[in-house]
């Protein structure tokens, strides 16, 4: 079964540390990602950047609407995409990741809109 574990980070968070500090974060998540290869459970991951666009379309009229979103708590910092063979590795392989110490990970199965 595949499991995304999305990475919500505090809006704003990344400003406060330096560049070398974020540097050593990061580190740490591409060796995390790593062992999760060597392990046979990495789909894919990424690391996104802060701001973004929110598009939606209302009446044939499509809207953008640029980020930073004010209204927003959180961002999404990253995601891994695994395959696990139950809701419980999933678990557990985000309790081992190295944002549980300054993020939130979001466990969420893979699978149609309908489920």
């Amino acid at each position: 079964m595949s499991y995304m574990l999305l990475i919500a980070e505090p809006v704003g968070q990344r400003a406060e540390r330096s560049q070398a500090e974020g540097k050593l974060l990061y580190e740490s998540m591409v060796e995390f990602g790593a062992g999760l290869k060597e392990r046979g459970l990495l789909i894919a991951s990424e690391s996104l950047a802060s701001g973004g666009v929110r598009v939606k379309k209302r009446d044939g009229q499509a809207s953008l609407i640029d980020g930073p979103f004010a209204e927003a708590k959180e961002m999404i910092g990253g995601f891994y995409m695994l395959d696990c063979a139950t809701k419980e590795e999933a678990i557990e392989i985000a309790s081992a990741c190295p944002a549980v110490e300054w993020c939130e990970v979001e466990v969420r199965k893979i699978g149609p809109c309908w489920d």
